[in-house]
């Protein structure tokens, strides 16, 4: 986790935050504006969510292979 968030703060750091933050805010804005409060916090936190499940799933392929051999059985399907 600590890893993931040092190369976000790296990569912000050789862009332009104020432009992605603000470009951040402003699809939340509209989230808010057209679905409300609770839809928007509900999308919000599946998306982050979701992220942190595929960073930590695709960061290592043997990782992402076991999940794969844990759901789908390596001589049944593949």
């Amino acid at each position: 986790m600590e890893r993931l968030l040092s190369k976000i703060f790296e990569k912000l750091e050789n862009t332009h935050a104020g432009i992605l933050c603000a470009a951040a805010f402003f699809v939340a804005g509209i989230l808010f504006c057209v679905f409300g409060f609770f839809k928007t916090l509900f999308i919000i936190l599946f998306t982050v969510v979701g992220f942190f499940v595929g960073a930590f799933l695709f960061s290592d392929m043997s990782r992402f292979k076991k999940f794969l051999d844990r759901i789908l059985p390596p001589g049944r399907f593949r």
